[in-house]
């Protein structure tokens, strides 16, 4: 069976150290979309490591890891990333397999990315600027070049053809100066790097590993709330975040998937525009912040902070079929004077508990639960039997309203700090 972990959220909720903890269990990880916007922070003792593009897998032994073709690459951050990880002493081309059908982000993906933005102005999605939708729309529009296509004789001739096509949708746009050719230059040096990987048929790899009988976990990027279908619309993602995603970004079917683990905070951030109920924008907000260093590990963005939206939970745990949630950052809670939850939203006069199809037509106003705070810090706590019963209660409220049950809780950054519920 294929398991799969996600981001219950608007992303940054602690993936990376959960595919981390939980990559024993398997044989494979496998990324199925996104790109690298995507920022997987693990900590191998006191060594901060942030995967954008890489799996979160490749630090154990033994374990394989794949790109698959949902995922869209840009071969100079690309191969900035394999340099560091491979000074961490970890060879990348025998562990990590790539897909030959994932799209390669191109130096004009990323003009393209801040042309848009520009021409939003003050509704600006929030982009990182990395060429991800562009490549995405390249992809869905058929003039998409793909990893596979790097070993094909005229690869640079349709290069140069998307070029052109870029370049003459940017001919016409203010405040787009940037050196492309300086792009372009590292864009082909780190083609040459790409090719050192093995690039495979993922999708009969895959279905031959299943087959066999291994264990493949598939690890998604981003969240939930930033679906292009499910998500905040239109301040989402350009890709499928769901646990869908894995069937259409691996070449999967939908009868080999197992157990699905969504990752969600203990609290609620976003980074970049777009709606968000539960956001707290004063000192409380300011103190989340602080407490729990939001910024963004792939941007630096501030993160905009807020309680957790049990509104937006239960319908990302119902949109993912979701079998366990595993809560993250839950010590960061520890230094507050009380703990609140969105349990509904008021609309219009009216109490409604579900995610509406539009948020942006209308003034949301969260409905809190709010609940004391607890006097031994979860920081400490090393088994659930040590948990304070206030934070229990916190728990409780979450499982109650997600219908779902809380499997681990993660009181620190150690790869050991998962309590285990």
């Amino acid at each position: 069976m294929i398991d799969v972990l996600l981001g219950l959220q608007w992303g940054d909720e602690g993936k990376g150290k959960v595919v981390d903890f939980l990559a024993p269990k398997y044989d494979i990880i496998a990324r199925f979309q996104g790109g690298p916007n995507a920022g997987h922070t693990l900590y191998l003792g006191d060594k901060k490591v942030v995967l954008h593009t890489i799996p979160s897998g490749v630090f154990h032994k033994n374990l394989l890891n794949v790109i698959g073709n949902g995922v869209v690459i840009d071969p100079y951050s690309f191969k900035l990333e394999c340099d560091e990880i491979e000074l961490l002493g970890v060879t990348l081309s025998e562990v990590m397999l790539i897909s030959e059908r994932a799209h390669l982000i191109l130096p004009t993906h990323k003009a393209l990315d801040k042309a848009s933005e520009l021409a939003k102005g003050i509704n600006k999605i929030g982009s990182t600027l990395k060429g991800i939708g562009p490549t995405y729309m390249d992809k869905i529009g058929r003039n998409g070049l793909r990893v596979g296509d790097i070993m094909k004789s005229d690869f640079n001739d349709r290069y140069l053809k998307l070029k052109e096509k870029h370049l003459q949708l940017l001919k016409d746009v203010e405040g787009i100066n940037e050196d492309i050719a300086i792009w372009e230059e590292q864009f082909y040096q780190s083609i040459e790097n790409l090719k050192k990987y093995q690039f495979i048929a993922a999708e009969y790899w895959l279905n031959e590993q299943l087959e066999s009988g291994k264990k493949i976990l598939a690890e998604g990027a981003q969240g939930t709330m930033l679906d292009i279908d499910f998500g905040t619309y239109p301040f989402v993602t350009s890709s499928n975040t769901v646990t869908a995603g894995l069937c259409v970004g691996l070449g999967i079917a939908p009868k080999w998937v197992g157990k699905v683990y969504g990752i969600s905070k203990a609290y609620c951030t976003r980074v970049g525009s777009g709606p968000f109920p539960s956001e707290l924008e004063n000192e409380v907000g300011e103190k989340l912040r602080k407490l729990g260093n939001e910024f963004g590990s792939t941007t630096g963005r501030p993160r905009r902070c807020g309680w957790i939206d049990l509104v937006a939970l239960k319908y990302a745990c119902m949109i993912n079929g979701v079998d366990e949630i595993i809560v993250t950052k839950a010590d960061v809670l520890d230094d507050m004077e009380s703990v609140s939850a969105c349990i509904e939203y008021a609309i219009n006069g009216n109490t409604v508990s579900t995610f509406p199809y539009d948020i942006l037509e209308n003034e949301i106003k969260p409905v809190y639960e709010t609940l004391p705070i607890w006097e031994t810090p979860i920081s400490i706590c090393k088994t659930k039997k040590e948990l304070p019963v206030n934070f229990l209660t916190l728990i409780s409220l979450i499982e109650k309203v997600s219908k779902t049950k809380v499997s681990y809780v993660s009181n620190g950054v150690g790869r050991d700090q998962l309590i285990e519920m």
